[in-house]
Formats: structure tokens, sequence, C-alpha cells
């Protein structure tokens, strides 16, 4: 069946549902920053991800993390579910032990998210600049 209504019916319905998905869109990330922002407001949460930006992409073993934090392993388990909950730290298995490494990529957008409309959309003129949350490589 061919559409109805006019070519120019049909634009404003695409604009309206574009300008609805860019709406979406920005409520979708203000609640993913909210996420992020949440999962870090815990002091021990706090710590784990500090350890894990030190450490840098080879990230830590759970225990290691445990051991280090003086954290019982079953609380370290549901901070590092919260933490990978909002994005902000990955999980890979190496043999029997469970590493987990911050998401430098997830910091960098919610910095990147907090600081978008800086100075009123003038970066250049205030003392906020954009940084690269990836450490450096060893060498």
């Amino acid at each position: 069946m061919p559409p109805t209504g006019s070519g120019r019916t049909r634009r404003k319905k695409i604009v309206a549902a574009e300008r609805g998905m860019f709406y979406i869109s920005k409520i979708m990330e203000m609640i993913s920053a909210i996420d992020a922002l949440s999962a870090l407001a815990q002091a021990s949460r706090l710590a784990v991800y500090r350890l894990l930006v030190r450490q840098g992409p080879e990230g830590l073993a759970a225990g290691a993390i445990a051991r280090r934090l003086g954290i019982p392993g079953a609380t370290l388990s549901f901070h590092l579910a919260q933490l990978s909950r909002a994005g902000l730290v990955t999980a890979r298995r190496e043999s029997r032990s469970i590493i987990y490494s911050a998401d430098f990529a997830r910091m960098q957008g919610l910095v990147d998210y907090l600081t978008e409309n800086c100075c009123q959309g003038q970066p250049d003129a205030c003392a906020v600049t954009p940084c690269d949350c990836a450490p450096a490589a060893a060498g």
C-alpha cells in the first residue's frame, strides 16, 4: 500500500520522530551518567575504581583488589557488580581468575558529558580541558 499524505506531511513526521529520538537519546545519556555517578557515590566502590584506574588496562584480579583494600570477598563482589552494571569496569577471565579493569572510554564519556556545555559552550574560555583518560603506555 503506498504511503498516504503529502510529502510535506511525511517530512514533518520524520523530523518530529528525529527530534523525539534526539530527546530520548539525551535522556538515556543523562540516565547513564546518573548510573555511573551513583555507582561511584559510595566509599568502597570509589576506592575500587580509583585502584583500577591506577592499575591501568592490565587490571587486577578480584582477590588482589580485596587484599589491597581490605574488603571481604562477598562485599567486593557486590561492589564490582555495581561498577560493572554502570559500565565503569570490565571483567575478563584469565585462567581461574577474573581480572577487573577500569573502562577508560566510559570514564572519558562521562567526563565529556559533564563538561560538554562548559562556559556556555566555549570550553576555551574555562580551565576545563578534555582529558585523555587512557593511561600512558608502559615502556
